[in-house]
């Protein structure tokens, strides 16, 4: 079980966004969920007059500090911006050169954008074509802009096609590859990124290789263990190609089965145990089902610095294991920001009382299942060690091995004399100056080589390679219906030996695309290619002739292996628009074995006129002083003292209509069947059609008190119903993220 939870990457960093002349926010609220961050965006006003501009359900701290606010109705993201592309391809705003060099199948979206006209996308979006147009004329004439989201564009049943067409928004106008510009995705908490680069997703190994035989034995020999021996860990060998669940419908690999329940395929039996490490269970969608999950499992380990509200949220008495674990203050290795960049956190002291760090528990666990020998063995082949050294070794084994990437750059050394020197870097261009010139602040992915001083902005082709320039990487063939992937003619990165597109460098052509001889010695070292050559040679030879060593060939509009081979808008399964939903249906057929869960799609969302029962959207985000499940965050009384109980945002008008006063209890209904009881707290931030909840708090399940189950002087602060208790079903056809964005919930005074 993984979490596939992902963004996308950011492919600048937050100090470039003072570079930018525009600023467009889609479903992220950095104010709130970025304080930090959120200072670059307000110099990029201060001293670049940057237009910010917001799209969003509710008029959120980010939005009050914007130039333009335009309130969207939520799971209507691609409407927007193909309303967007309509205006600036009917204009000639995009950039013609940029497309018909480095872009495949923009003519596909123009035709799709030319059906968004500004009205057509206002009585779908809820937004009027007067600030449709208002906003695509600033944003498409002030550039270079950049294009910013999270949670809120991600969580929907077509999240995938969302981020799809944002960055090809961006590449019709020449937005990507150039500093102030790019896709800036913001990652929810500290080391998602590194998280997600190291495989905590359930369809990848780490370094986002494939499932593939071919991968799996490259990671065989890079840990120093027999394939067969590895192969052996699984059912049976086949089962190591194929998807394991997600974080997002762990819940469904055990009930699965039961009267009424999505079908599961997992080799003919049900998920009996669930260890968690520092995961917030109850921040996930279908908390109902969460708890009959948890109350069905024969084994639940949970590590974590505070009591995990899974313990809390079952009924199960027996066999529920709470390992305390080390903070990140008792710990010491490498962590990885949102803008790919990586720093050496330092321990600050030991790990107190009875907690031991992740790594210990893991090792302890390898150790009493007999496999700790092979779980440790690559952190000793880097030199021939006897002994591994923690972490230093684990991180050094990491650059060794994650060549997809660029992390051959990220041995500990240099991470932690980046830590050392972080004075010495620019917070704007991240270039570093005395003892770190030539190198970007945290060596941002790829970093090619041990040498090599990172990339700060990805696909930029007005830098050498060994500046950190790129063109697009060359993943999808050389050609798709006789049209050539890759890029024109003079469009590689400076200083290019092979000024045009390229392929991805392999042992087989590496001569003849950088027009070299390699040594007989070298030959027999080099890697198969680029993602599998431990030697190295590959990368540097390519540093020599200034070659991204994956290629370089033209972005794709087209999927054509997708559903939708381009972004297409579809209603969310719960949609209140009932007339829309048989203009923009959802996926006709459901989807079976899904991350091993069949999953409803059409047949769901036909199945009733859900906006008759239930009329109101549902909105859940964050509150600046919590996070995720809130467990750390409820338990410090003077967070909680900010925000100490449950509450929803309410119109006063949708209120009056339904007999609630400010500060009086109130209760959502789901379709799901469940229900909250909160405080209702008046708002003009959320229109009369939606109400706002926040997700960080547990410890009530359907007004039924959970305090009880605590231990002895482990309750937090703060203790309430959790809003994801009435999310509603519904899950992205591609990556399986939850549509916790666009749901619907009926009210009433309680």
């Amino acid at each position: 079980m993984a979490n596939t939870w992902g963004y996308g990457a950011m492919t600048n960093s937050l100090g470039d966004i003072q570079n930018s002349k525009a600023i467009i926010i889609f479903g992220a609220n950095p104010a709130v969920n970025h304080p930090v961050g959120f200072q670059h965006f307000l110099k990029a006003k201060e001293r670049n007059n940057s237009q910010l501009i917001v799209i969003d359900p509710r008029f959120t701290k980010t939005a009050a500090k914007a130039d333009f606010y335009a309130r969207i109705r939520p799971g209507t993201d691609v409407p927007f911006m193909y309303g967007m592309l309509n205006i600036i391809f009917k204009n000639g705003w995009e950039d013609k050169k940029y497309i018909d060099d480095r872009v495949y199948g923009m003519d596909e979206i123009k035709k799709e954008a030319a059906k968004w006209t500004p009205e057509k996308v206002a009585d779908v979006t809820g937004v009027s074509a007067e600030q449709l147009m208002q906003i695509t004329k600033v944003y498409a004439k002030s550039t270079p802009g950049t294009l910013i989201w999270a949670m809120g564009l991600t969580q929907h049943s077509v999240g995938t096609s969302n981020t799809r067409l944002a960055p090809i928004l961006q590449l019709s106008l020449g937005n990507m590859g150039v500093e102030g510009g790019g896709t800036n995705i913001l990652r929810g908490h500290d080391n998602v990124q590194g998280a997600t680069d190291m495989g905590c997703l359930a369809d990848t190994l780490p370094g986002y290789y494939g499932l593939s035989s071919g991968s799996w034995k490259y990671f065989a020999k890079s840990w120093g263990v027999d394939y067969e021996w590895l192969a052996g860990r699984f059912k049976s060998k086949d089962w190591m190609s194929k998807k394991g669940f997600s974080l997002a419908r762990w819940y469904a690999g055990v009930l699965g089965g039961k009267p009424g329940e999505d079908k599961i395929h997992n080799a003919g039996t049900n998920l009996k145990a669930l260890f968690v490490m520092g995961n917030g269970i109850t921040s996930i969608a279908q908390q109902a089902k969460v708890k009959e999950a948890l109350d069905n499992l024969e084994l639940i380990v949970l590590a974590d610095p505070f009591v995990n509200e899974a313990a809390i949220l079952t009924d199960k008495k027996d066999d529920i294991f709470l390992l305390p674990a080390a903070t990140q203050f008792e710990t010491s290795g490498t962590v990885v920001a949102t803008n790919r960049t990586a720093q050496w956190r330092y321990q600050v002291v030991e790990p107190m009382y009875e907690s031991k760090p992740d790594q210990d528990i893991m090792f302890e666990f390898a150790k009493r299942l007999g496999f700790y020998k092979e779980y440790t063995k690559a952190m000793l082949m880097r030199d021939n060690k006897t002994e591994f050294k923690w972490p230093e070794d684990a991180t050094n084994e990491i650059a060794r091995i994650i060549k997809t990437i660029g992390l051959t750059g990220w041995t500990a050394d240099r991470l932690k004399k980046h830590t050392d020197n972080w004075h010495m870097f620019d917070e704007v261009s991240l270039r570093g100056s005395g003892p770190m010139k030539d190198e970007y602040y945290g060596l941002p992915w790829p970093c090619w080589t041990e040498t090599h001083g990172g990339s700060t902005v990805l696909y930029d082709i007005n830098r050498s390679v060994k500046e950190g320039g790129m063109g697009f990487r060359n993943r999808f063939g050389m050609e798709h219906n006789g049209t050539d992937l890759l890029a024109g003619k003079s469009s590689a990165p400076k200083g290019s030996s092979n000024p045009n597109g390229y392929p991805e460098i392999n042992a087989k052509n590496i001569e003849a695309v950088l027009g070299i001889t390699l040594t007989a010695d070298e030959k027999a070292k080099i890697g198969k290619n680029w993602k599998v050559d431990t030697s190295n040679i590959i990368a540097e030879k390519c540093m020599k002739a200034g070659i991204a060593p994956y290629g370089n060939a033209r972005a794709r509009a087209i999927v054509w292996t997708f559903p939708d081979q381009i972004p297409m808008h579809r209603e969310p399964l719960h949609s209140p628009r009932t007339d829309l939903v048989k203009k923009y249906p959802s996926f006709e057929k459901d989807k079976e074995n899904h991350f091993r869960v069949d999953t409803k799609y059409g047949t769901l969302q036909s199945s009733k006129d859900w906006a008759k029962e239930f009329p109101i959207n549902l909105v859940t985000a964050r509150l600046v002083n919590l996070n995720g499940a809130g467990m750390e965050n409820r338990a410090s009384k003077y967070l909680a003292a900010l925000t100490p109980e449950m509450f929803c945002d309410i119109h006063p008008d949708l209120a009056n209509n339904h007999g609630i006063r400010n500060g009086g209890m109130m209760t959502i209904h789901s379709p799901e069947g469940t229900h909250i009881t909160v405080k209702a707290k008046f708002s003009f931030s959320v229109s009369p059609d939606r109400i706002f909840i926040p997700f960080h708090f547990a410890g009530v399940f359907q007004g039924r008190d959970l305090k009880s189950h605590y231990p002895d002087g482990t309750a937090p602060y703060a203790t309430g119903e959790s809003a994801n208790t009435v999310t509603n079903y519904g899950y992205d056809i591609i990556t399986q993220i939850p549509e916790t964005k666009g749901g619907l919930c009926r009210i009433e005074k309680a």
